[in-house]
């Protein structure tokens, strides 16, 4: 007897999971894809489908939404906020930095500054602001992303 199928998008999940968690850490494919239990090459595929950007864009995006997060809140350095966020680089953190956000990191600091923290909850405000994948990508049926209203019952 065979046990239910689970669908591949809640394998990815976990993976996605396991960034969301340790996005300050070393990770790479594999164990990406050790943690949804694919293959590399599957995995890449399977995450990209049910999200609408490879793994390793949607690591760098966290990690940047953390930095954007630590620039306004946290009195520490550009370099500091760099390694606290994952990366082991200023000058690819700052390059990433500015071509994800549009500006320099120190210049979102500056931009920034003074301004009180937004009355919505960052985990809010970061999900508002994420890119949605196409519809009917990797959605279980019954979920809708966005509609801002309770289920239908």
């Amino acid at each position: 007897m065979t046990g239910p199928v689970v669908p591949a998008v809640f394998h990815v999940r976990r993976a996605r999971d396991l960034i969301d968690r340790h996005f300050a850490e070393p990770l790479d494919l594999d164990a990406m894809a050790a943690a949804a239990g694919f293959s590399r090459y599957h995995f890449a595929r399977a995450f990209a489908a049910a999200y609408g950007e490879t793994p390793g864009r949607y690591l760098t995006r966290r990690r940047i939404e953390r930095a954007q997060d630590l620039l306004r809140s946290a009195d520490l350095s550009v370099t500091e906020v760099c390694h606290r966020v994952g990366f082991t680089s200023l000058g690819s953190f700052s390059a990433r930095f500015s071509a994800l956000v549009g500006t320099s990191p120190s210049g979102y600091r500056r931009a920034h500054a003074g301004r009180p923290v937004p009355p919505v909850p960052a985990c809010f405000a970061m999900a508002w602001g994420r890119p949605r994948p196409a519809a009917g990508a990797g959605e279980p049926a019954g979920e809708s992303v966005g509609t801002g209203g309770p289920p239908a019952v």
